[in-house]
Order: C-alpha cells, then sequence, then structure tokens
C-alpha cells in the first residue's frame, strides 16, 4: 500500500476551476399540483428519463421558443 501512496501522490495536484461550473444547473424549490407532478412521473417512465429531467426538458423548450402561457380569467 505504501508503494501506491507514493505513485498516487495527489498532495501535490494543483486544483483548478471548473470549466463547466456556469453550465451546471440550480437547484431551486417549486411549488407543483401533485397531479402535474404524478403526469411527468408517467411520462418519464415512457420516455425512460427521470421526471425532473423531463420537467427541465420541457421548460428549456418553452424557454428557448419563446412560448408563452395564454392566461385568461374566467369572470
Amino acid at each position: 500500500m505504501s508503494d501506491m501512496r507514493k505513485e498516487y501522490d495527489l498532495s501535490k495536484m494543483k486544483s483548478r476551476r471548473n470549466p463547466y461550473a456556469k453550465r451546471l444547473k440550480k437547484q431551486i424549490t417549486l411549488r407543483i399540483n401533485p397531479e402535474v407532478i404524478e403526469y411527468f412521473k408517467s411520462m418519464s417512465v415512457k420516455k425512460g428519463i427521470p421526471y425532473q429531467t423531463l420537467i427541465n426538458l420541457y421548460l428549456q423548450d418553452c424557454a428557448s421558443s419563446g412560448r408563452e402561457l395564454d392566461l385568461t380569467w374566467s369572470p
């Protein structure tokens, strides 16, 4: 074991900044209706990807296409 420590001595290794740090996702808290979560969970099973990834992809598509919500209030 001591031979391996000499060969792989990481104490002299210099650290550097993560070049992808700006591209990392940001964790936030959202309040989402249970029905919406269930919808994306069932879709994620069909697509074979995690539901949070699916929600992110959908929101990213909305943002990149400039989609706006058509919101009308009933009297």
